[in-house]
């Protein structure tokens, strides 16, 4: 299915169909502040594995991100964060961000590296961001798989022509970007950009 969102004033009623379909444990493409991303609810490890077998990669070996939607909900997924980290995200968050914190148990195994870390977003989108506190709960957060050229897709139609027979729902919220998050390790001290991507740590 391809559903259109607004990206600004997103439709009750849409993402009503939205949460049905990841609390069955369906997937979805979606947009975000960067790139559009594949994902799941992180309760349905079943859909984490469909997701793996769409990326061809072993979920044990992937370094699989979820999307929070917000600072207190991304607190929920991580070991006690300190004061001089805590202020650290608040000046960063939301926005096209990766932040690889240490893990809580309420984080899902799957979703765990071998670190005991785990890489969480809290992307500036209205439409991801009203789904998950809909939700309750993060949805996963993974890019698309790419053709040869290895640019991200943008246009939400074609991700349903390639992906459509694939996920259960394409969410069409305007053009996406072909930048990803940048990735920042905050178990190092100070914390380390570890991808350069679309945000600027100053």
């Amino acid at each position: 299915m391809l559903l259109e969102i607004h990206p600004k004033n997103p439709d009750e009623r849409k993402i009503k169909i939205v949460l049905e379909c990841l609390r069955k444990g369906g997937i979805i493409i979606y947009p975000t502040d960067t790139i559009y991303g594949l994902g799941c609810s992180i309760e349905h490890s079943d859909a984490i594995s469909r997701i793996c077998q769409i990326k061809h990669i072993q979920a044990e070996k992937a370094l699989l991100s979820f999307i929070c939607s917000d600072l207190s909900n991304l607190s929920e997924y991580t070991k006690s964060i300190d004061t001089p980290i805590y202020r650290f995200l608040k000046q960063y968050l939301p926005g096209p961000f990766t932040f690889i914190l240490e893990a809580s148990k309420k984080t899902p195994k799957l979703l765990r590296t071998k670190k005991e870390t785990v890489g969480i977003r809290v992307p500036d989108n209205e439409i991801c961001r009203t789904i998950i506190h809909e939700l309750g709960h993060p949805i996963l957060s993974t890019s698309l798989p790419y053709d040869e050229d290895d640019i991200p897709y943008t246009d939400a139609e074609i991700m349903h022509e390639k992906f459509g027979h694939l996920v259960d729902i394409v969410i069409d919220g305007g053009p996406g970007g072909v930048v990803p998050s940048t990735i920042v390790d905050c178990t190092k001290n100070p914390p380390e950009v570890i991808r350069e991507g679309a945000g600027v740590i100053e």
